[in-house]
């Protein structure tokens, strides 16, 4: 949750109107500042993380990461990179956390504590992001129900052996569209890779270089071949709806191919729903919703 569903006391008693906006916000509002700040300099302390022989090596590595200026001030307390990360504000605090995190997950470094602080401090503050479930940086908040769906289908793809790489793919097309920096464009290849490896034994076994279109090429072929777990009405095609799903994936993919006019890559509103419609197609094909006819 990101914010309290318990009006505030002032609201209560009526001595002023409940807020337009109380989150989630985006970026690192007033009230948010201080304590990410406060994080940062708790997180680059922990144990594990500082080598002695090279005290500013954690430091000076994530300055230079994310071109960050010394601040050379003998007058304030810290070492010159240890004054940039933990004075860092906007939406330039954010990534020192993130990169922090990151910086972390490669050394092994994980504190629990360290993570359910964040944690807490993001949600209690009502940010419109969270630390990822691999603890290696932050990515946008999405409704849990939402997210528990996705998470599911990446395990049931990990579990089935004729998936192939779906799962691999999913996760990867996730963390393009919700991570700290997303990446359209690979997001959405990313999801179309996820569906064709989940597809892929069922729909065309036999074609080493199957892509989804070469799928709907099969489905439109043959449609007598597949069916779904769905009710059909009399008279109805049962495998439409998984090929209206995959269709609307493909076609939707602005950046497949360049042209004489400009190539025009996927928005991120048009990624992250990619994303979920090859998570909704990949718990389709993993759990047999969509299978061979005999």
């Amino acid at each position: 949750m990101t914010t309290t569903s318990r009006p505030r006391f002032s609201v209560r008693a009526g001595l002023m109107a409940a807020p337009d906006h109380d989150g989630p916000f985006d970026g690192v509002p007033e009230h948010l500042q201080q304590p990410l700040q406060e994080w940062v300099e708790y997180a680059l302390d922990a144990e594990g993380l500082v080598d002695h022989a090279d005290e500013d090596g954690v430091e000076r590595t994530v300055c230079l990461r994310l071109r960050i200026a010394t601040i050379d001030d003998p007058n304030r307390g810290g070492s010159k990179y240890h004054r940039a990360l933990c004075g860092a504000v906007g939406p330039q605090l954010l990534d020192v956390v993130d990169a922090v995190l990151a910086y972390k997950a490669e050394r092994g470094v994980c504190d629990e504590a360290d993570i359910r602080l964040l944690t807490d401090i993001l949600d209690a503050a009502g940010s419109a992001y969270r630390v990822a479930e691999a603890w290696d940086g932050l990515e946008e908040r999405v409704t849990l129900a939402v997210r528990d769906a996705v998470r599911q289908a990446i395990a049931e793809a990990a579990a089935a052996p004729a998936a192939g790489s779906a799962a691999d793919h999913l996760a990867s097309a996730w963390q393009a569209a919700y991570g700290r920096s997303p990446d359209p464009v690979r997001a959405y290849s990313e999801s179309i890779k996820a569906a064709e490896a989940a597809a892929h034994a069922v729909i065309q076994p036999n074609n080493a270089k199957a892509t989804l279109g070469t799928m709907l090429g099969e489905i439109r072929n043959a449609r007598h071949k597949f069916t779904t777990a769905l009710c059909t009405p009399a008279g109805g095609d049962p495998i439409a709806p998984a090929e209206a799903m995959m269709r609307a994936l493909w076609d939707g993919q602005t950046s497949r191919h360049g042209a004489q006019s400009p190539t025009v890559p996927e928005t991120l509103e048009a990624a992250r729903a990619g994303v979920h419609l090859a998570a909704a197609l990949v718990q389709w094909f993993v759990s047999a919703a969509v299978v061979r006819n005999p």
